[in-house]
């Protein structure tokens, strides 16, 4: 186990202008579109994703997109780091069966992830978790948050429903709109606490302009969990990831949630969205009609990026675009390399990732 020890220390240079040692560690999202098995759950809208549905998902399919998934997460964030992501946020999975699979998968089976998952009430039943390598993190509490949204207090188009669509669906006898819970777990990354927020946003069904409004409730509840962990220490320190089905620029994530994409602009309690500039420069996570967007983010406390790095603190951020993960041709060249009717694929995102650091001084540095 010690060359596991070995690779969590790197040198910096240019960080402050002379060389240090560093402990790193990877924080990760991916979306992992649709990681359903092919069991019917005949509680959950999962028909087209078993042997006999229009997807045709048969168990080879299963195996193989496993075997994709975990190269990615296997190599996400390695230029910097040679260990694997220590925290990971995932999107769009089934049930913790299907994590279960994955985290045993030849590339990840060694790094011993723990897994922390409820089950949802959306529609299709497709939830959110957080994967974690016991060795480095000790989850202390963790909860769902339900987003309530009542349909009758946010506008929606008329004559537009979601009788076939996406993950929304009305209780019957309320008028409680269901869509995905907010994952809050917090925990000690070596001996510092975090806290760690995963989300996967109401989707754009309908249009940005009627859709919005559910962001928008998504990002108050956010701001809400976020404000209450600040309440009880006003130093915590916060992620809060996701596929927030919104950019960096969307009211959602810029005024309601109140993330600045400069570090000079955050105030005391204020967020810091590394992912702002990026999309600005051309980048994104996924296209939609040869357009790029960047609905995938990991946003950070003000207290995650102060300069002192006696304690964890944020370093920087990237997308994982490897070329095995891209379309390389046809129509959507370029593009997130996902399932086809044929074969398993991987996601419709690129995941996106982050280092946090903190200096270790002489005395400390483990033999």
């Amino acid at each position: 186990m010690a060359k596991v020890f070995l690779i969590l220390f790197f040198s910096l240079s240019t960080l402050m202008g002379q060389s240090k040692k560093y402990t790193i560690h990877t924080v990760a999202f991916y979306n992992l579109e649709n990681l359903f098995d092919t069991i019917n759950d005949s509680e959950k809208k999962d028909d087209e994703w078993t042997p006999n549905g229009i997807q045709n998902w048969t168990n080879e399919k299963y195996q193989q997109k496993l075997k994709n998934l975990a190269k990615v997460l296997s190599e996400i964030g390695t230029v910097e780091n040679k260990n694997t992501a220590t925290l990971i946020g995932v999107a769009e999975i089934e049930n913790r069966g299907v994590l279960e699979d994955l985290v045993k998968q030849s590339k990840l089976q060694y790094y011993d992830y723990g897994i922390i998952h409820f089950d949802s009430p959306d529609r299709r039943g497709i939830d959110v978790a957080l994967l974690f390598q016991k060795k480095y993190f000790r989850p202390s509490s963790f909860s769902s948050i339900p987003l309530y949204i009542d349909k009758d207090a946010i506008e929606v188009r008329k004559g537009k429903k979601n009788e076939s669509e996406e993950e929304m669906k009305v209780a019957a006898g309320s008028n409680r709109v269901f869509t995905r819970d907010q994952l809050l777990v917090t925990g000690f990354l070596e001996e510092e606490e975090i806290n760690i927020i995963v989300n996967h946003w109401p989707s754009r069904w309908g249009g940005e302009a009627v859709s919005g409004k559910y962001r928008e409730a998504a990002g108050r509840l956010n701001r809400k969990i976020i404000d209450s962990l600040q309440q009880i220490n006003p130093e915590a320190k916060i992620i809060t990831m996701g596929d927030f089905n919104d950019g960096p620029y969307s009211k959602s994530i810029k005024e309601v949630l109140g993330a600045k994409s400069k570090k000079a602009e955050v105030s005391e309690f204020g967020l810091f969205n590394p992912f702002g500039q990026m999309i600005t420069n051309g980048m994104g996570t996924l296209a939609f009609r040869d357009s790029w967007d960047l609905f995938d983010q990991i946003i950070l406390s003000e207290s995650l990026i102060r300069p002192d790095f006696s304690s964890f603190k944020f370093w920087k951020a990237d997308i994982f675009r490897k070329p095995y993960i891209v379309q390389p041709s046809g129509r959507y060249k370029g593009y997130p390399l996902r399932n086809t009717l044929t074969e398993a694929g991987f996601s419709d995102h690129f995941p996106v990732y982050m280092y946090l650091i903190k200096e270790i001084h002489p005395h400390k540095q483990r033999p």
